[in-house]
């Protein structure tokens, strides 16, 4: 199935100039949704990981369907203040200033594996973010995988895991 043929471009979103490729599109076909989920399950599966960490908020919608197939746990990697109790967290610099993310206490146990997924790859300093989180809580972070990889930008060199991808766009 032809995965691209799902994914549409939107032109000036959220500002002018940028091409917004919108996986909403993908999410409303069944049977190219599955296949996606499908085909990143066979991606992950050979790094064995004991939970997938989703970055908020389309990470949400790619990681837990895939630790439903996995037979594994999802964990949240939200930004400041939308989890409940105790979290750790994690101040990161922007383009043009800082967040925050946060994972709950407690969630993942020290020495375990876990695959980083988002629906997309674009500068890498989430997905770095989110992966050094994930250290400080000493998990082994073994993968990043993303629906979409936007190659231009160079997100993948700022990420130290292997990174697996189902779409990429140059442009």
């Amino acid at each position: 199935m032809d995965l691209k043929s799902h994914i549409r471009g939107i032109p000036d979103f959220p500002k002018p100039g940028i091409l917004f490729y919108d996986i909403g599109t993908l999410l409303a076909n069944g049977p190219a949704w599955r296949e996606t989920i499908e085909r990143m399950a066979e991606q992950i599966a050979p790094h064995a990981p004991d939970a997938i960490l989703g970055v908020e908020s389309r990470g949400f919608l790619v990681g837990a369907p895939l630790a439903a197939i996995l037979g594994v746990g999802f964990v949240m990697v939200r930004k400041k203040g939308k989890l409940p109790g105790k979290t750790v967290s994690l101040n990161y610099a922007l383009e043009y200033g800082e967040d925050t993310l946060e994972i709950q206490e407690g969630v993942l146990q020290e020495g375990s594996r876990v695959v980083l997924v988002d629906d997309l790859l674009a500068t890498g300093g989430t997905a770095a973010a989110a992966i050094q989180l994930a250290r400080q809580m000493r998990v082994s972070v073994a993968a990043a995988a993303f629906v979409i990889e936007l190659t231009f930008l160079g997100g993948r060199s700022k990420l130290d895991v292997p990174v697996s991808t189902l779409l990429s766009y140059n442009e």
